[in-house]
């Protein structure tokens, strides 16, 4: 898959089937991994940092799940960061998923899990109204 910056959706397999859905923001280019989430209070969703295969929260002003994927997107180790922390690279790891301390448990993230990301679904164009003015 050709990987770049946006939003998108990440579907991680539920028990009972089906999927939870959570909003992705997709960091690809060297600049969007360089900044991640740096300067945030928080995030809606996950991030997905690609290619990575470790990360630090040095200046993060919060902590952090971590969760380290190999190139068929299954999780391959999910770890609690503290703020100003380095996580040693993971061998096979080819992309990374940060969210909020707690938020993957949630999901139900766990190691051997095989996650997808589906494109943001664009934006609604609406309906174009004529102008009331008459003209």
């Amino acid at each position: 898959m050709g990987w770049s910056d946006g939003r998108a959706v990440l579907r991680v397999p539920a028990d009972g089937g089906g999927a939870v859905a959570v909003p992705l923001e997709v960091a690809a280019s060297y600049r969007a991994r360089s900044r991640g989430l740096l300067g945030r209070d928080g995030v809606e969703g996950a991030m997905l940092l690609t290619p990575a295969s470790g990360v630090h929260t040095f200046r993060m002003r919060f902590a952090l799940d971590v969760a380290y994927l190999d190139r068929r997107m299954r999780v391959l180790a999910v770890r609690t960061m503290p703020r100003n922390r380095l996580g040693l690279p993971r061998p096979r790891s080819r992309h990374v998923l940060e969210a909020a301390a707690g938020a993957m448990a949630g999901w139900g993230l766990r190691p051997g899990v095989v996650v997808a990301v589906d494109p943001a679904a664009p934006a609604p164009t609406g309906v174009t109204r004529p102008s009331s003015s008459g003209r």
